[in-house]
């Protein structure tokens, strides 16, 4: 992969299914040069995070990224253990149950904190940063540099809910409810931030009838990502069964960082509510409902027409490995 775009993306993964065609979406876009990715926990814990994407990019000839290691846990606890859920939903393994050969690359031995700071510095207005899993490594940069809120372009984040409830519990969302106090200090951050919750992305679904489509393909990536994703769609018919297919919410995130018109948005100061039954919650921010804004929040999507940039995106990369 060629290094010419003048857009720079920074991936932050819990490195999962949905993350994984993140990944994909990233690596096959033509407009935008994914530089890194930071490794996160959630669906699984880092390190295992840490080796999935780098077995992914192998898959998907994309050797030249490195990946780094984030933050091990939320930034108010010790330690961290995944959920039986997120193991039900993408495997112990965090891809599907499903064998990728060991990668060739290492981890970098640069924090993802550190490599996230170096590269704002590096890029400014070009770069966008897509967390996908908990906010506690965008959280730690800011902390560590708070200069960074004004300086990167954009950050567009798969997580929270605003219209329509959380899949935790009656308001949180899994990445918000993971670390609800850096998701706090990220959103009343100064950061220009946009918001890709369940809002839109339970809207945006693959089919085994898309996977089929990989199959056909004939090349270890398309048969070992409709492996991956077939996983996740058996899962859905059992946690979801009224949607009919697996939700794309991380590489929608990816999507809508590249091409913002695929959703409709609102602009709200938000906050997170970090204490009671409301842990978790993404609302807008009493306080501050008149102050300028810089959070943008994904209401309704285009989901036809991303489903065909993402299929298009996807299967022409799939066709090359």
């Amino acid at each position: 992969m060629l290094l010419m775009a003048k857009r720079k993306m920074i991936l932050d993964l819990d490195t999962g299914i949905d993350d994984a065609l993140a990944i994909a979406y990233a690596v096959g876009a033509p407009d935008v040069d994914l530089i890194g990715i930071i490794s996160s926990y959630g669906n699984v814990v880092v390190p295992q995070a840490a080796d999935n994407s780098l077995r992914i990019l192998e898959l998907l000839g994309a050797t030249d990224v490195p990946v780094f290691l984030g933050e091990p846990h939320s930034s108010t606890t010790e330690h961290f253990d995944v959920m039986a859920i997120s193991q039900q939903i993408h495997g112990k393994n965090g891809i599907g149950e499903v064998d990728l050969p060991a990668p060739k690359r290492a981890v970098e031995t640069q924090s993802g904190v550190d490599f996230l700071i170096d590269a704002v510095h590096q890029y400014g207005a070009d770069l966008t940063l897509v967390p996908t899993g908990p906010l506690t490594n965008l959280a730690a940069a800011l902390k560590k540099a708070p200069d960074i809120a004004t300086t990167i372009g954009n950050v567009t984040l798969m997580g929270g809910a605003l219209t329509v409830p959380g899949n935790v519990s009656h308001f949180a969302e899994a990445n918000i409810n993971q670390d609800a106090e850096a998701a706090n200090d990220v959103f009343t951050s100064d950061l220009n931030l946009t918001m890709v919750g369940l809002d839109v992305t339970l809207r945006t679904l693959l089919t085994k009838h898309e996977t089929q489509q990989w199959r056909d393909l004939k090349t270890t990536a398309g048969a070992k990502f409709a492996d991956i994703v077939d996983y996740y769609i058996a899962a859905y018919e059992v946690t979801s069964p009224d949607l009919h297919g697996c939700a794309l919410h991380d590489p929608l995130a990816v999507g809508v960082a590249l091409d913002p018109s695929f959703v409709t948005t609102l602009d709200l100061n938000m906050f997170v509510e970090a204490e009671g039954v409301d842990y978790g919650r993404t609302i807008g921010d009493p306080a501050r409902l008149n102050d300028p804004t810089n959070v943008t929040v994904a209401l309704t999507v285009d989901k036809d027409r991303y489903l065909k940039t993402f299929m298009t995106y996807l299967t022409t990369l799939f066709k090359k490995n």
